[in-house]
């Protein structure tokens, strides 16, 4: 086996970096070795966004996509072929400041300064990646791009109102970074095969030295997947990146998906949507909610933008944590999850991965390949929702979904009937799990408020939820309660709740009492 260099392209040329751990961060190395201490780090777990960096890579058409990403849990080997932009790029030859600073400077978007470099990249990811010809970007827009970065002294407006005026300024129709040439530099970077780094010998010759393998085929990757089923899977390195940061875990050899392009594919055809492990969890949820616009919100509210492009789906499937918002809504639209051992594949009902708590049926020297989902027919609807502390960048206490078939009824007074029901929720159980009992009450069953309401009672027969720090037992079972009867007023086939509805289903004006003793609440 021979090791070869990191190569990756920053300030204007191309760095080859060994003899580092291959647990290594990118933040560690940007401050510790190369003393660009723009960047800063404030969680080392990709919360704060501190230290955001953009990473550009070549796609699929050889076109370079610019990603902000946390510098924090990203280990080094994962840049080979790939340049890295920092706070230090941004600055002219001749001192003068980038649109995306200027903005901030002159709207006072900084106070304290420690946040303000993550703040500035995550704002010129935005600006880079802004096309010409499509306009300003909305408010929404800034508040994802900016979804990844806290301020704790500052606060929002003044920074929102910098990204919005950094457009102002005369860049703007602008010349900006050089993605020809630079496409070229990344394309003569590229492995032709697969990328093996040894890292130095750190733990002792008993435990030997540990290695990151980046395979660039499928088969390849299968291959070395077999031979090395201890080997330590890496994708987006959101969570593996924790192991290293916050528990100081020896990962040993590494087995990087990164880099394998059939893995990173999306295909559709008439009845399957397609989503390789590799894929981002950005992209994923663009296919899911292209084909169910109701996902939109689930899509955002999920971690961070520098997050979701970082982490796949495959691998927020294969880590099986009971609070993954990705598992429900796969569950509720049926996905099946594509394994594979060699050259052999199997294809398991999402549901039937998990085993128990983090415990999959993945068998030794097998991956996940590929997620496939149903796409939905006109009949279906779909609703997930999310119940957090924060609205933003936090683990859900319950995440639910729904996905049920109604089939109009033949008066347009009547309640459609409902067909095959299927219903999931995270953080109620060990693992991602479905509500087999709610779903039988509904199957066959006239969509109205009796019906809603019975299923509501089964959910206790699904769930018996732990408390924890999050939330406790009766609140999840109560939330639980009030997300099925919020999904039934929105998909019932009445006409939408008007103000005075509301009103009126808050407070029983005549009995003078709350709605809560005899509603859900």
């Amino acid at each position: 086996m021979t090791s070869q260099t990191i190569r990756f392209y920053h300030q204007g040329s191309v760095r080859e970096v060994a003899n580092i751990p291959a647990s290594r961060t990118v933040l560690q190395h940007l401050r510790e070795d190369l003393h660009c201490t723009g960047t800063k780090e404030g969680c080392a777990e990709g919360d704060c966004g501190a230290c955001t960096v953009v990473v550009g890579e070549l796609d699929a058409e050889g076109t370079v996509q610019l990603k902000a990403v946390n510098a924090c849990i990203q280990f080094l080997p994962t840049l080979d072929g790939k340049a890295l932009f920092t706070v230090e790029d941004l600055r002219a030859a001749d001192g003068s400041l980038h649109p995306v600073q200027q903005a901030m400077v002159d709207c006072h978007g900084s106070q304290c300064g420690f946040c303000t470099p993550g703040f500035v990249m995550s704002m010129w990811a935005l600006y880079e990646n802004q096309p010409a010809d499509a306009g300003l970007p909305t408010r929404d827009e800034i508040n994802a791009a900016l979804s990844g970065n806290l301020c704790r002294c500052t606060g929002y407006r003044p920074i929102v109102d910098a990204t919005q005026k950094m457009f102002d300024y005369p860049h703007y129709p602008r010349v900006t970074l050089d993605r020809e040439t630079l496409a070229a530099t990344l394309s003569a970077l590229q492995r032709r095969e697969t990328f093996t780094y040894q890292a130095p010998d750190t733990r002792g010759a008993a435990f030997g030295s540990p290695s990151f393998h980046a395979p660039v085929t499928l088969d390849a990757f299968a291959a070395l997947r077999a031979d090395l089923p201890q080997a330590r899977l890496l994708a987006g390195s959101t969570d593996v990146g924790l192991w290293v940061t916050k528990q100081f875990r020896d990962l040993g050899d590494i087995l990087y998906i990164g880099n394998v392009a059939e893995l990173k594919t999306i295909g559709r055809d008439a009845q399957t949507l397609t989503i390789g492990a590799a894929v981002t969890l950005e992209n994923a949820y663009a296919a899911l909610a292209a084909d169910s616009p109701e996902l939109a919100e689930l899509w955002t509210r999920f971690a961070s933008l520098p997050i979701r492009n970082a982490g796949t789906l495959g691998g927020n499937v294969a880590n099986g944590s009971p609070i993954g918002d990705s598992m429900p809504v796969l569950l509720a639209l049926g996905a099946e999850v594509v394994l594979r051992h060699g050259v052999t594949t199997r294809t398991l009902p999402l549901e039937d991965f998990y085993l128990g708590y983090q415990k999959t049926a993945l068998a030794a020297g097998e991956f996940v390949a590929a997620l496939r989902i149903p796409r939905p027919t006109g009949s279906l609807r779909v609703r997930t929702y999310k119940v957090s502390k924060r609205y933003d960048q936090d683990i859900s206490a319950v995440c639910a979904a729904f996905a049920i078939h109604v089939t109009p009824g033949t008066d347009p007074a009547e309640a459609g009937t409902i067909g095959q029901t299927r219903i999931a929720f995270g953080g109620m159980a060990a693992t991602p799990k479905r509500a087999t009992h709610t779903e039988a009450v509904l199957n066959g069953a006239r969509w109205t408020e009796d019906t809603a309401r019975r299923a509501m009672d089964a959910l206790a027969a699904d769930y018996q939820p732990l408390s924890d720090m999050r939330a406790s037992s009766a609140y999840r079972l109560k939330v639980a309660r009030n997300l099925l009867w919020r999904f039934h007023l929105e998909t019932r086939d009445a006409a939408p709740l008007s103000l005075f509805d509301v009103n009126a289903f808050a407070f029983d004006i005549g009995a003078g009492e709350t709605a809560a003793a005899k509603e859900p609440s």
